[in-house]
């Protein structure tokens, strides 16, 4: 009896332990999935880009005569970008920079148009260097970050506040460029990349320098103004004194008109004695 209640309990223990083995196990609680970041929005352009704008490439360009002729409306700006060879040092800067970059403000044909009439013409070599200079900035600023810049920004022909500010105003959604001479906006994007921008402005930003004169000092009076008559009644004894004065200078050529008649009837008369001596 004491066997076969043994033979029972280990009986017991080895179907437990059967059962356990294949029962499954409980299933795992799934894993939450990990929150992902808040990503910071990226900023709002300031500028829009324009329809005409060519596609951006991943690579620098190497031509800006290519961009600007398929917007199809700076054909004055091109001409003056070869003219100075301005357009060559552009172009080898972007191939050859590192870092940087370059931002064009680009006047369009009929910015140009609304000059003055032969203005253009009117500007010597150096002139029309550092008026094409005046458009370029010596990096790249992108569409969203015209409001970083520092005014009076610096630009390739200079940044001297009293000759060649360029100050830009960037407010909401639109960019105002000031240089003391004219005030433009900026309409759009021509072309933008990680080295290159280009922006569509509508007037063409005149350097106040070109307008600058060097006034002479004025000099001083060399005599003194009459003084204006005390009172009306010194005016006679004025007009008396004046009188007098004529009269003794009437009196003075009349003497010497008389000396010099006297001088004359005596040399007659010596001449006359001289020729009858001889």
């Amino acid at each position: 009896m004491k066997q076969a209640t043994l033979f029972s309990f280990s009986l017991f223990l080895l179907l437990s332990s059967t059962t356990m083995a294949i029962s499954p196990a409980p299933a795992a609680a799934p894993k939450t999935p990990p929150t992902p970041k808040a990503t910071a929005p990226s900023p709002k352009p300031l500028v829009p880009t324009l329809p005409q704008s060519p596609d951006s490439p991943d690579s620098v360009p190497d031509d800006i005569t290519r961009i600007l002729k398929k917007a199809k409306m700076f054909s004055v700006l091109i001409r003056l970008l070869k003219t100075t060879e301005i357009m060559n040092n552009i172009n080898s800067q972007l191939i050859t920079a590192k870092s940087g970059g370059i931002t064009i403000l680009a006047p369009d044909d009929s910015a140009f148009s609304n000059l003055k009439a032969g203005f253009l013409n009117s500007l010597n070599e150096g002139q029309k260097i550092e008026l094409v200079q005046f458009h370029i900035l010596p990096e790249f600023v992108s569409s969203s970050n015209f409001d970083s810049l520092s005014n009076p920004v610096q630009t390739v022909a200079g940044k001297d506040p009293a000759r060649l500010p360029l100050n830009v105003n960037a407010l909401g959604n639109s960019v105002n460029i000031s240089t003391g001479v004219v005030n433009a906006t900026i309409l759009g994007v021509v072309y933008s990349d990680n080295k290159l921008g280009i922006y569509h402005v509508d007037k063409v930003l005149l350097p106040l320098d070109f307008f600058l004169t060097n006034k002479a000092p004025a000099l001083a009076p060399t005599t003194l103004a009459k003084a204006p008559k005390a009172a009306k009644e010194n005016s006679s004894d004025d007009d008396q004194e004046e009188t007098d004065q004529n009269h003794n200078k009437s009196g003075a050529v009349s003497l010497v008109s008389l000396g010099g008649a006297m001088l004359m009837s005596i040399g007659i008369a010596l001449v006359t004695v001289a020729t009858m001596w001889s």
